[in-house]
C-alpha cells in the first residue's frame, strides 16, 4: 500500500478522476466517514456533538487551489458565516478554524497579496468571535509563501497558528524559528506529495523527523499542537511533555474527524486536550484522496466496492 501513496496524492488534483468517482455510492460512504456533510449546519452539529464529549475542534471549510478571484471571495464569506455560527451556538473559544491559503487565491496573479488580505479578514472575524485561525500547510512549493503570510498576520493577530510537515527536510529548521512565546504550531507528518529532493520518502525517516521536531516544540516557549494518530508518536509526545514539565493545556493533541474516535475520547478522559480537525463542504475530493493515501483500510473498502459494482 505505501507504493500507492504517491499515485493517490497525484489523483487528488485530477479533475477527470474526481468526476468519475464522486458519483459512486462507495465514495459517498467514505466521504461520510471523514466529512460530516456539505453544509454549515452539518459542521456545527458535528462540532456540538464533539464538544459534548469534551473535545475541541478546528473547522475547515473545504476547498483549495482556486482559479477565480470570485471563488476566493466566496471562501471568505463562508468563513464569516462559519464564525457567526460558532458564536450563535456558543462554541467558541473551544472551536477554532483552519484555513488553506490556496483557497483564498494564493495561486492567482498577485496571489500573495490577495490571500493575505483575505486571511486578515478571516483572522479579524475570528478574533471578534473569540477564537483564532490556524494556517494549513499545503504543497511544499508554497511553504515559504505561507510562512511569509504567517509573519504578516502575526503582526496584528499573534494568536494565528500554522501547520508544519515533518516529511519536509526543512521543517526542523522552521520549527526552531516558530517556538517563541505564544506561538501555536501544529506538527503533522504531511499529506502532500513531495519529491525526494525536499522530503523524506521512507515512513520511518518521516517519523524520525517528527520526533526531532517534536523535541524542539516541547522544549520551546510556544504552544505545540501534535497532529498524529500514530500510537508510538503519541507516546513520545506525552513522554516529552512530562519531561519538560508541561501541564495539560500547555499543548494539545490533534486527530482527524472519523479516525480513532475511541482513542480521542480515552485521551480526553485521561485529562489531555484533544482537538478534532473537522472538515465540511462540497469540495471534499482532495481531502478524501489524501485520507485514502494515509489509510489503506479505507482504500481497500473503496476498491472492493468498485469490484462489486463492476
Amino acid at each position: 500500500m505505501p507504493l500507492l501513496r504517491a499515485p493517490l496524492l497525484m489523483l487528488a488534483r485530477n479533475e477527470r478522476a474526481r468526476v468519475a468517482l464522486t458519483s459512486m455510492p462507495a465514495t459517498a460512504q467514505l466521504v461520510s466517514r471523514y466529512v460530516p456533510g456539505p453544509w454549515l449546519e452539518d459542521a456545527l452539529d458535528a462540532a456540538r456533538a464533539l464538544e459534548a464529549d469534551g473535545l475541541t475542534v478546528s473547522l475547515d471549510h473545504l476547498g483549495e487551489d482556486v482559479t477565480d478571484p470570485a471563488d476566493a471571495e466566496e471562501v471568505v464569506e463562508a468563513y464569516r458565516q462559519l464564525l457567526a455560527g460558532l458564536v450563535e451556538r456558543r462554541l467558541t473559544p473551544g472551536a477554532e478554524v483552519s484555513l488553506k491559503l490556496s483557497a483564498l487565491g494564493q495561486g492567482l496573479p498577485d496571489g500573495q497579496r490577495t490571500s493575505l488580505e483575505h486571511a486578515r479578514t478571516i483572522c479579524r472575524a475570528a478574533r471578534n468571535a473569540g477564537t483564532a485561525v490556524t494556517l494549513d500547510m499545503e504543497d511544499h512549493t508554497t511553504t515559504d509563501a505561507t510562512l511569509q503570510t504567517l509573519r504578516e498576520l502575526r503582526k496584528d493577530f499573534p494568536e494565528t497558528g500554522v501547520a508544519v510537515q515533518a516529511q519536509l527536510h526543512r521543517t526542523e529548521g522552521d520549527v526552531r524559528l516558530l517556538t517563541g512565546e505564544g506561538s501555536r504550531v501544529r506538527l503533522c507528518k504531511g499529506a502532500y506529495a513531495a519529491p525526494a529532493s525536499v522530503a523524506f520518502t521512507d515512513p520511518l525517516d518521516v517519523s524520525r523527523s517528527f520526533v526531532r521536531c517534536l523535541k524542539v516544540l516541547m522544549a520551546g516557549a510556544g504552544y505545540p499542537m501534535i497532529a498524529t494518530h500514530d500510537p508510538r508518536l503519541l507516546g513520545v509526545a506525552l513522554a516529552l511533555a512530562a519531561r519538560h514539565g508541561r501541564e495539560p493545556g500547555s499543548y494539545e493533541l490533534q486527530m482527524l474527524y472519523g479516525i480513532r474516535e475511541t482513542e480521542q475520547r480515552r485521551l480526553v478522559a485521561a485529562g489531555e486536550t484533544v482537538r478534532v480537525y473537522l472538515p465540511y463542504g462540497a469540495r471534499w475530493w482532495g481531502y478524501l484522496v489524501r485520507r485514502l493515501a494515509e489509510r489503506p483500510a479505507s482504500l481497500r473498502l473503496l476498491l472492493t466496492s468498485l469490484v462489486r459494482r463492476t
